[in-house]
């Protein structure tokens, strides 16, 4: 798994390319707190690139979306496909997570 940050309008911007399994869903959550240590805690999760998520997966993104709600901040997703959004549609995620087919539609969301 890949994990290319970059930051606009102070919301940070996650694009991850590959699996979030078991393995890797630690990783993502460790980049994450390290954004909510420096008091980023506007985050947008690109997932166009990712091919696979597991329920380890789907743990960090809900762990990581309650830490930041702490703070008063969010954590939105952009261009959930495929597999993927199976995934969110049959756990029923999709109503849990504000999910955007447009980034740019995703940052104005925070403003």
């Amino acid at each position: 798994m890949e994990i290319k940050s970059v930051e606009k309008n102070g919301i940070i911007i996650l694009d991850i390319e590959g699996e979030i399994d078991l393995y890797n869903a630690p990783r993502l959550k460790e980049v994450i707190k390290k954004n909510v240590e420096t008091q980023k805690y506007n985050i947008i999760i690109n997932l166009a690139k990712v091919s696979y998520i597991d329920s380890s997966g789907i743990g960090a993104l809900i762990s990581s979306l309650s830490n930041l709600k702490k703070y008063q901040g969010g954590l939105k997703l952009v261009k959930v496909m495929g597999s993927v959004k199976k995934v969110f549609e049959l756990t029923k995620l999709t109503s849990f997570f504000e999910i955007f087919e447009e980034e740019e539609i995703a940052i104005k969301s925070f403003i």
